[in-house]
């Protein structure tokens, strides 16, 4: 298989590590009175590698430059965050002027601290309504505390890949929409040897199986993780318990986490030949839009399918949402030259017709309502499946803080304890995690 950019949950034992910026920290001075029209020459760092993703974004940066002859933009590809963040703390000559990450989760501390200038004033200048460009989700996780320091640039959905042909040899007709017919229907597709051990896991729901971090599978209760003075409220979320409860009913009813867990131990690599979905080890699975793709590439020796994700089953009119994340861009503020970068921006991100090339180009979901609505959009049917999740209104991201990604690294290494049985007394352990998120994002603050 071609190896493609796609985002994975961050390790849980980075734990701090994770934290790549402070909102102490005291970004270089830039311009943005500069005049957009005279020759100027743009440092541009994105993250993507593969050969197939820098084509398609080298040629909209050539597209660009046409449009803006006065504009050469230096292009840098496969960039860390880290690398990012030590550039723009360091300022000068060598920084970039335009960024981009795939991290959602950091979005809090590009804005508090400054490194991301704000975007309002030039979106303002431009005379455009963000509100009428991109969906509310997308911009809920490239703004925090007032400050649009970034706007989407692709973005990603989650659903559910499903064998067909498993599927009919169990006699099940149509992908689950809710809970309970998720879990009917993993215990109907589950296969064991005969020594008792699986085969075949109808649906894994373990939280280090792939994609499967917790705050993507608890997106589809639709959940809040702080309340309106910004702490932690997962052990007051009566949708917390219900999920972890859900998550423990769907393993016991196929043979429990330790045979779940000898099951994931045969998989290979995510991005592999040996994928557990690829294999046949799962009949469905959680993940991104980008694995149509491969699965097209590794000529899967099965018919597969795309739905929503299921939903809670007091929730079923909600059917067809999904946890959305995505690319994000934005300015440097030690950049000299904001307003000729704006333009690049601008073009990246909000002009439908780049969006929708590189969207077709890379297999990920446009980020603008005319790019979602685009006829230009790629038809396949598996691909539409999640522009559709884009588009429902039910569909979540992690809301933003200034520990970047902090409080969901927390949350996951809970739900591997709660799992394996660690944790005794669930709501006693989740009031622990919040106090826990509290006093990381406290210490943040300081």
């Amino acid at each position: 298989m071609t190896p493609r950019r796609f985002r994975t949950r961050v390790p849980l034992a980075l734990g701090a590590a994770v934290l790549l910026l402070s909102g102490c920290a005291g970004p270089s001075t830039g311009s943005d009175t500069d005049d957009p029209t005279e020759p100027v020459t743009l440092k541009f760092w994105h993250g993507w590698s593969a050969p197939g993703e820098v084509e398609a974004i080298d040629e909209n940066i050539a597209r660009f430059e046409k449009l803006h002859p006065n504009i050469d933009v230096v292009s840098t590809g496969n960039v860390s965050d880290e690398t990012i963040n030590q550039a723009l703390r360091a300022g000068g000559d060598d920084a970039p002027d335009v960024v981009t990450s795939f991290t959602t989760n950091n979005v809090g501390q590009y804005c508090s601290s400054g490194m991301w200038v704000d975007l309002d004033p030039f979106l303002r200048k431009s005379g455009i309504d963000k509100t009428k460009v991109f969906p509310e989700t997308l911009l809920d996780y490239t703004r925090y505390e007032g400050v649009q320091c970034a706007t989407p640039l692709l973005a990603d959905a989650f659903g559910l890949y499903y064998n067909k042909d498993a599927f009919r040899e169990a006699g099940i007709t149509r992908p689950p929409r809710t809970m309970s017919e998720l879990k009917a229907d993993a215990v109907k597709l589950t296969r064991k040897s005969g020594d008792g051990s699986l085969e075949r896991a109808g649906f894994m729901p373990n939280v280090q199986l792939y994609q499967n971090s917790p705050d993507r599978m608890f997106a589809q209760w639709g959940p809040r993780y702080f309340d309106d003075e910004g702490r932690a409220a997962l052990a007051d979320e009566p949708k917390t318990e219900d999920f972890f409860a859900t998550l423990r009913g769907l393993g016991d009813a196929q043979g429990g986490y330790a045979a779940m867990e000898r099951l994931r131990a045969r998989f290979g690599d995510e991005m592999s030949s040996q994928n557990g979905f690829l294999t046949g080890r799962l009949a469905m699975h959680l993940d991104g839009e980008w694995r149509g793709l491969m699965l097209d590439e590794a000529k899967a020796d099965f018919d597969w399918g795309v739905a929503p994700m299921p939903v809670p089953d007091d929730q079923a009119d909600t059917y067809g949402r999904g946890y959305l994340t995505g690319t994000v861009a934005g300015i440097a503020h030690s950049s000299r030259h904001q307003n000729a970068a704006w333009e690049l921006v601008k073009y990246l991100t909000v002009d439908t017709e780049p969006v929708v090339r590189f969207a077709n180009a890379i297999h990920n979901v446009p980020s603008t309502f005319d790019a979602l609505a685009s006829p230009a959009l790629d038809a396949d049917p598996a691909f539409r499946t999640f522009i559709e999740i884009a588009r429902n209104p039910h569909s979540q991201a992690v809301p933003p803080s200034d520990n970047g990604g902090q409080y969901i690294t927390s949350f996951g290494a809970f739900a591997q304890s709660v799992e394996a049985g660690r944790t005794k007394d669930l709501h006693r352990g989740l009031q622990e995690l919040d106090a826990q998120i509290d006093a990381d994002n406290l210490q943040s603050e300081s």
